[in-house]
């Protein structure tokens, strides 16, 4: 009796941990193939310097909002 309950127990575990197994690989292979096919497609043009961030269109960045970014992170670097 015993060993009914035992060989139940990890005829189950088996088929959840495989089902568990297939269902990750089969989401690591889609994620891939999603990714693979949207760099293809949509590729964007790599930035002229790491280190700049890029400018939306050609709009130049408002004096306020420079101000108010500035002021945030000022007040978060002197928060005690």
């Amino acid at each position: 009796m015993q060993g009914d309950i035992v060989a139940q127990g990890v005829e189950l575990m088996l088929y959840g941990m495989s089902t568990v197994v297939v269902f990750l690989t089969l989401l690591v292979v889609v994620t891939t193939l999603m990714s693979a096919l949207l760099q293809r497609f949509f590729a964007e043009a790599a930035p002229a310097t790491a280190g700049s961030p890029r400018p939306i269109g050609n709009a130049a960045p408002d004096e306020e909002v420079v101000a108010a970014i500035t002021a945030a992170v000022h007040a978060h670097r002197n928060r005690p």
